[in-house]
């Protein structure tokens, strides 16, 4: 009996290692191959020293087989720019990786860029290689990367920014009482997160049409074109006086402009010219008791205000365009109009009262200018009765309903309201280009006083060549037939 139950166990352990076998078993043909879920992983452009985004590779097992890899590595080895993580696993080379059958597993990448000393994208390649039953399958991976300039928390005295290669600032650059910053046309500064560039010296920002002055994050990958809340911002203290930004850009900040501080005594004093601030989580342009002279600037898309001048001060904007299409980046829509006007501002305490700042709104000018976007009322006015509030709107198609009072003479002439006076921008979601379309109500109903100041559109389109100006930052000139 004992030989017999010896014998049944030696078959039954023999169906077991047979089974066994055959779970472990591999699809062992050496045409197996791999899926993925793309030929080649690209990285955009990414600045030297400073890791990148993550890219992801999805790797596929479709035979109904398990599949063994016996090594997933980067072609440079330690090497390499390029670093990866497969299934949790970080290494430059894993081996003997399993793949069930149907199933897939995920590979990361991420890319650092040596600084080579030349103002110029730089191509970075290498490869990923995979090893399967000794046949070998390759996904190329592929990055650009620009050396820079690096600003890390620093003080400047007098000082000129130029065009031969990016800025990155780290922390913050700090523009000293007495100094100016001067920047040349085509710089082009990038912020890292919470950097911001504040100036109680002076800023003098001289770009041109053709070469203008970029502000904006150090995040150059697509995904992050148009991402608010990237960096803090350009601040001005009160006390800096003679700010100019002529052919500016700035895009992606918490604040684009904060002109003035409240806790400081005096104000800020900025001329803007032919400038662009776009995709702030918070505001365009955020004034405190200060003066701006502006023109042919472009204000859109900023989660709350486009432009907030509070605490009063003096303001002049001429064909200018705000136009306030917030919503894409955001699951909270915009509640605030887009310009808020005030002389005074409640800021609370932590005793839950309120400090009262408020202060003569001198001058306000709107003139031939567009005040647009997705809020029925684009038009916040606060007046405390008690400090001056001159406010004068004058040729300007303002997104406000029919029922909005615009009798009153001394506060506005030839206002245009309603959504039957949408400007018709080209395009408001995608592209954003706010420049009129052709069936624009916009087009050649400007007042020629201001068009005769200020006689070039931001693109350097001649406003008195055709009927008359447009309203905005942009004049469109039909092209004539032939």
């Amino acid at each position: 009996m004992k030989r017999i139950l010896l014998q049944i166990g030696s078959i039954l352990l023999g169906f077991v290692l047979l089974f066994s076998c055959e779970d472990d078993k591999y699809l062992s043909s050496p045409d197996a191959q791999l899926r993925f879920s793309t030929d080649t992983i690209m990285f955009d452009t990414v600045f030297t020293t400073i890791g990148s985004t993550t890219r992801i590779l999805k790797v596929f097992n479709n035979y109904k087989e398990k599949l063994l890899i016996s090594s997933v590595k980067i072609g440079g080895g330690d090497m390499s720019n390029f670093r990866m993580n497969v299934n949790g696993i970080a290494g430059n080379e894993v081996l003997d990786l399993e793949i069930p059958p149907k199933d897939s597993i995920f590979i990361f990448v991420e890319v650092t860029v040596d600084p080579v000393g030349q103002n110029m994208p730089m191509v970075v390649q290498d490869s990923i290689e995979f090893k399967t039953n000794f046949n070998i399958q390759k996904i190329p991976v592929i990055a650009w990367g620009q050396d820079f300039h690096l600003i890390k928390s620093k003080l400047l005295k007098n000082e000129t920014w130029t065009n031969d290669k990016p800025y990155l600032v780290y922390n913050y650059a700090y523009v000293d009482s007495l100094s100016t910053l001067t920047i040349e046309e085509g710089a082009q500064i990038h912020f890292h997160k919470g950097a911001g560039l504040y100036v109680k010296g002076k800023l003098l920002v001289n770009g041109t049409n053709a070469e203008p002055v970029i502000f904006t994050a150090d995040r150059l990958e697509t995904d992050y074109k148009n991402v608010p809340e990237q960096w803090n911002g350009i601040l001005l203290f009160s006390g800096s006086h003679g700010n100019v930004i002529n052919y500016g850009q700035i895009k992606n900040a918490v604040i684009g402009l904060q002109v003035g501080t409240i806790e400081h005594e005096g104000f800020a004093s900025l001329t803007l010219a032919n400038s662009k601030i776009e995709n702030m989580s918070y505001a365009g342009i955020f004034s405190l008791k200060s003066k701006i002279y502006a023109y042919n600037t472009l204000i859109d898309n900023c989660g709350f205000y486009a432009a907030a001048l509070l605490v009063g001060g003096e303001y002049e904007f001429y064909h200018t365009t705000i136009a306030n299409y917030w919503g894409g980046w955001s699951r909270k829509p915009r509640t605030t109009s887009s310009l808020a006007i005030s002389n005074f501002l409640p800021v609370p305490k932590s005793d839950g009262t309120n400090t009262i700042y408020q202060g003569d709104l001198n001058k306000l000018i709107f003139a031939n200018s567009i005040i647009y976007g997705n809020n029925p009322v684009e038009i916040e006015l606060g007046n405390n009765h008690k400090n001056l509030f001159n406010y004068y709107f004058d040729n300007c198609i303002i997104q406000m309903p029919d029922t909005f009072n615009t009798t009153d003479k001394n506060r506005f002439n030839n206002i245009w309201k309603g959504a039957k006076y949408d400007p018709k921008f080209i395009d408001v979601s995608k592209k954003l280009i706010f420049e009129l379309d052709t069936l624009s109500p916009a087009k050649d109903i400007g007042n020629i006083t201001y068009s005769k100041l200020f006689p070039f559109d931001m693109k350097g389109k001649d406003r008195n060549a055709d009927k008359a100006p447009d309203l905005g930052a942009y004049e469109r000139i039909e092209k004539k037939p032939k």
